[in-house]
């Protein structure tokens, strides 16, 4: 059967059509968060006091989390029996359609109880589009890339969140520049039906790329799975549990960097917003160049040792973070954001190839998004509560909320320490067929 090749342009506009996908899906799905407590709090749930109605919206953010593992297993199922191309389009415009309604939405005070029951659904069906989207922007990558280059190339659509959060933060800047009851009234509607146009052009770029070779190949051989996920559960259970626990080192210290630690050092530190924003932004700027330079040197070092320095890296910083932001200084406080991107960054840069590399091809999809999104719907939307809940329930120390970080990078590094790539687990199978033939000549 002949080797699928395809030209640098073809590739390029791979790598292309996975980060602009992935950057609009989070782009749309931390648009929500960002609006949260500015305007759902008091156009949807004008009822409650601000204090409650604040907590609803927010809490609005989290939920659709743990429909991510739904989404999931949905598109995947798509991408691994239809074609990672199909499904990637459906979650692109699933994504866009959900959050231009979310813009277009009446308020209480015109639709009544529905306007809360409506923005809730909607940003639920965000939560299973984003679930579909990860698994298939990583695979478009990967798969359209030779095997000596896929660690670059699996960084490329991990930059999505980063740039995702970057324009989310600076569409939102940009439109509160509005007098307050215009910003109230219509001006927060911008950007939610304004992502339309983004939409469209990542869905040219993406309907005009063909299947990746990979799929394509697996396809032409009748290697199909008839259904990717008890496939998947049957054979590569132990796989998806070691990449749901590997997952929490990466989820958690982006909230924490990020929502928590705007959150404690703005409520708890009593420290000026703005300046904590910007130190968010810088880190993420940070995270923006670094994923690609260590996704590239993943491609000499290896990812798995790689992905263990970054978690060692975060178990030894935890401390240290929470003690830069007590000192309420905002120099400190944004040298200790950007070294918590910058070790988010080692993590997150080669996470999407090494789980890729977990699974045959005919399973992939399913094997790394059932994993990765469980992962985040355990450790990611659940890590700045249970951080604020410890330190309220230990009178406002923040050891306990390191301690806890430090814990979930010991789990962490105990999973990906046993995962084993396709290529390990085929040598160690030739190994011992190897030493069982050598044992059996000597016994002859």
């Amino acid at each position: 059967m002949s080797v699928i090749v395809h030209s640098k342009k073809v590739k390029r506009k791979a790598l292309v059509a996975s980060l602009i996908g992935s950057s609009i899906e989070y782009y749309d799905y931390l648009l929500y968060g960002t609006v949260a407590s500015l305007v759902f709090n008091k156009l949807f749930f004008p009822n409650f006091s601000p204090a409650v109605g604040l907590l609803i919206a927010l809490a609005s953010f989290g939920i659709p989390y743990f429909f991510r593992p739904l989404g999931g297993i949905i598109f995947s199922h798509i991408g691994d029996k239809i074609g990672r191309k199909k499904s990637l389009v459906y979650t692109l415009g699933i994504m866009g359609v959900s959050t231009a309604l979310i813009g277009l939405l009446p308020g209480y005070q015109s639709i009544g109880v529905w306007a809360p029951v409506l923005l809730v659904t909607l940003r639920l069906i965000q939560g299973i589009a984003v679930g579909g989207e990860w698994g298939g922007a990583v695979l478009l990558a990967v798969e359209y890339t030779e095997k000596e280059k896929r660690g670059f190339a699996g960084s490329i659509p991990m930059m999505g969140a980063a740039v995702g959060m970057i324009l989310a933060t600076a569409t939102i800047s940009l439109v509160s520049l509005l007098p307050d009851a215009a910003f109230l009234s219509w001006g927060w509607r911008i950007p939610f039906v304004g992502s339309l146009a983004l939409v469209l052009i990542g869905l040219w770029i993406r309907n005009g790329l063909e299947e990746t070779p990979d799929f394509q190949k697996a396809k032409d051989e009748g290697k199909v799975s008839k259904l990717p996920i008890a496939d998947t559960l049957k054979y590569h259970w132990k796989e998806v549990l070691l990449i749901t626990g590997a997952k929490a080192i990466e989820t958690a210290p982006f909230y924490m960097f990020a929502t928590f630690g705007v959150s404690y050092a703005t409520n708890t530190l009593k420290m000026p917003e703005s300046p904590v924003l910007n130190a968010v932004t810088i880190g993420t700027l940070v995270s923006l160049f670094m994923i690609p330079l260590i996704g590239k040197l993943s491609d000499r070092i290896g990812r798995k040792s790689i992905f263990i320095g970054g978690t060692l890296g975060v178990i030894i910083f935890s401390i240290p973070y929470f003690l830069l932001l007590s000192k309420k200084s905002v120099l400190l406080l944004t040298v200790a954001v950007m070294i918590g991107y910058g070790l988010w960054s080692i993590i997150t840069s080669v996470m999407g190839t090494l789980f890729s590399e977990m699974f045959k091809a005919e399973i992939r999809y399913t094997g790394i998004s059932v994993g990765y999104q469980l992962g985040a719907a355990l450790f990611g939307g659940t890590a700045p509560l249970i951080a604020t809940w410890l330190i309220a329930k230990f009178n406002g120390s923040w050891l306990p909320a390191a301690i806890y970080l430090m814990l979930l990078g010991v789990l962490s590094l105990i999973c990906v320490v046993l995962l084993k790539t396709m290529s390990e687990r085929e040598n160690s199978a030739s190994t011992k067929d190897q030493s069982y033939l050598a044992d059996k000549i000597v016994k002859n």
